[in-house]
């Protein structure tokens, strides 16, 4: 029994280093497929020079692109198109806020996901409104008004409601 045991062992010890290493080897450019192929063409050259963590974010996003309607891969076209025409500075500070959401908290996210989607459906001309008087607000403004609404957040639906029924009635 013992013997077995220190068999066992002394194999998987040896075993493991291979299975891990197996596990970081590069994805071939001949294992994808073709839709895989065509879509990430302008990789191939370097594809082996990938990490596999990296040629796994790619399929995944292969996989994602295949899921698009139509209407949803033309939408994504056009705004990569603008990317590519923004300046260099724009780029870099859009990937810096992008990089600083990503570190929030999931919930944080979520609750800036949710609000930026309810400014989205609000006719164009409430939206051009809100930007207006945000644009004409000084910084202590913003800075009182970003306190307000946290002070909200804490508070009960039913307390929430409460003080905007309150200041409707002023």
């Amino acid at each position: 029994m013992n013997n077995r045991l220190l068999t066992y062992t002394f194999l998987i010890g040896l075993l493991l280093p291979l299975y891990t290493q197996a596990d970081q080897t590069s994805i071939p450019w001949e294992s994808l497929s073709t839709e895989e192929q065509t879509v990430l063409k302008k990789f191939e050259n370097r594809w082996s020079d990938f990490p596999r963590e990296r040629q796994l974010k790619l399929r995944k996003g292969v996989e994602h692109w295949q899921q698009l309607s139509p209407e949803q891969k033309q939408n994504a076209k056009q705004k990569f198109k603008r990317w590519k025409q923004l300046p260099a500075k724009e780029k870099q500070q859009l990937r810096q806020r992008f990089n600083t959401f990503m570190q929030l908290p999931a919930e944080e996210r979520h609750r800036l996901q949710k609000r930026y989607q309810w400014f989205k459906q609000l006719p164009e001309e409430e939206r051009e409104q809100l930007r207006e008087r945000w644009n004409n607000m000084t910084p202590e403004e913003r800075q009182k008004l970003k306190q307000r609404r946290q002070q909200m957040r804490q508070l009960s639906p039913q307390q929430r409601r409460a003080i905007i029924q309150n200041r409707m009635n002023r």
